[in-house]
């Protein structure tokens, strides 16, 4: 359906941000996600200011049958902060992140990044489980979950959510948690976002100022991909390494012969005191034949924005994510080969630790299901010319093939793309009745379906 002068008129009215429509000067501008592959015209855009203006826009999406797109950070792969003549409430003016360094609790817009949660929690020696890009969204990384550096250590994002203030479907703001609304906040932590618009959320922190990271490159092997896993499981919480595949980087620190060529890099983070420093390194030596490594001393925030220049907005992305209970050398094996075969420059795979402190939380205390999973391999292309959308696709979905037989039947919902709706109950597996409950309870019509979705 289409909104009216008039009509847009009252919401403009009702909302203290910013309505911008098509032939609006900064439209443009407005419509765009991080993923160029979404190329998307709504009929409306509000830049929320408040939680007040999202139950206007939602209330107004609700009466004139528009379909609602909700965006935090906007990096979003399967395009879901954006829709073709829908309503779009972009939170990205609510942005503000406030410490409390005494009870070390933050309380984070609905809009703020992984960048401006870091900036903020830092300057009190605070830390908490984010991405590994600080472009990322707080809400939508959370919701799905959220695995990061110190996630081993100190759980996922959503195990570190102690609250959130929420806009329903029919327009109502609550508050949740553990013990207001128990249902929803539960389903908060790994649903996604099928029950309403999270406006902020409140998350424990931890102390934590440096870290020990940065990048080991070894020649593709599915030796390297072997041996990362049996260290890594068998490491001291506080050492997380993301084993990832790609291209070898032009950087100073990857001799020139490696630029271009199938590499595993072991991305690494170490929360534990400088004394340990050696051991690390000792462990990535004994990976494999090392053919160039970045490793410092850093502030925590620094190991968050490693890769955000080489992933910037505008690129096309195309993923898929399984989870997998161990790492069997039939994996590692279909890894190296189409590790191989990377497309672009862009393009990666990341396979993400998922134990320690993450299989402390039970597979039913949070809507993230897959507490046994060891590993969340994610996988996809990357490129820039949208010419190569169809081979890229014809790639990703291949490696897809190849990976099912050895890993479980669900992945992390974070890394789905729209094609992905009949993995949902998989993804969810024990969980889905129960998410099913809260969703009809909380969203009975579906208003919230831009996502992997619930179905009520």
């Amino acid at each position: 359906m289409t909104t009216s002068t008039d009509t847009l008129d009252a919401l403009r009215g009702a909302v203290r941000g910013t309505v911008v429509t098509p032939g609006d000067p900064s439209y443009e501008k407005s419509r765009r996600v991080y993923n160029a592959l979404h190329d998307r015209r709504p009929a409306v855009v509000v830049h929320a200011v408040d939680a007040g203006d999202v139950i206007a826009a939602v209330r107004h999406a609700r009466e004139h049958g528009l379909p609602l797109a909700v965006r935090g950070g906007a990096h979003s792969v399967a395009g879901f902060g954006t829709v073709d003549d829908g309503l779009v409430v972009d939170l990205s003016p609510m942005r503000e992140v406030r410490v409390d360094p005494e009870a070390r609790t933050a309380r984070a817009g609905g809009g703020a990044t992984w960048g401006d949660f870091d900036h903020a929690t830092h300057a009190f020696g605070l830390a908490g489980t984010g991405g590994v890009i600080s472009t990322t969204g707080v809400a939508g990384l959370t919701l799905g979950g959220g695995m990061g550096h110190l996630a081993r250590r100190y759980g996922l994002s959503c195990d570190n959510l102690t609250g959130a203030e929420v806009v329903t479907a029919d327009g109502t703001f609550v508050s949740c948690d553990a013990e207001r609304r128990p249902d929803l906040f539960w389903a908060l932590r790994g649903g996604g976002g099928n029950f309403g618009v999270v406006t902020e959320f409140r998350y424990r922190l931890h102390p934590l100022t440096e870290v020990f990271g940065g990048l080991t490159c070894y020649p593709l092997d599915p030796a390297v991909i072997s041996a990362w896993y049996e260290a890594v499981t068998a490491a001291p919480e506080e050492l997380n390494i993301i084993m990832v595949l790609a291209l070898g980087p032009e950087e100073p620190f990857l001799p020139e012969r490696w630029h271009g060529r199938p590499v595993c890099a072991a991305f690494t983070c170490s929360s534990g005191p400088p004394a340990g420093d050696g051991r690390t390194l000792a462990l990535l030596d004994a990976l494999g034949p090392v053919v160039g490594r970045f490793m410092e001393r850093m502030p925590y925030p620094v190991i968050n924005t490693i890769f955000d220049e080489q992933l910037p907005a505008g690129l096309h992305h195309y993923w898929k994510g399984n989870f997998s209970r161990g790492l069997s050398a039939g994996a590692a094996a279909a890894h190296a080969e189409y590790g191989a075969t990377m497309p672009t420059m862009e393009s990666d795979t990341a396979l993400f630790p998922i134990d320690g402190a993450c299989h402390r939380t039970g597979p039913e205390e949070t809507a993230f299901a897959y507490r046994d999973a060891d590993v969340s391999h994610s996988f996809g292309a990357t490129w820039t010319d949208p010419s190569g959308t169809a081979a890229n696709v014809a790639w990703t979905r291949a490696y897809d093939a190849a990976l099912r037989p050895h890993t479980e039947a669900g992945g992390y919902v974070n890394f789905m793309d729209t094609d992905d709706q009949d993995r949902v109950r998989v993804n969810y597996r024990q969980n889905y009745a129960r998410l099913r409950e809260v969703k009809r309870r909380y969203d009975p019509d579906n208003v919230f379906r831009l996502n992997q979705n619930v179905v009520p």
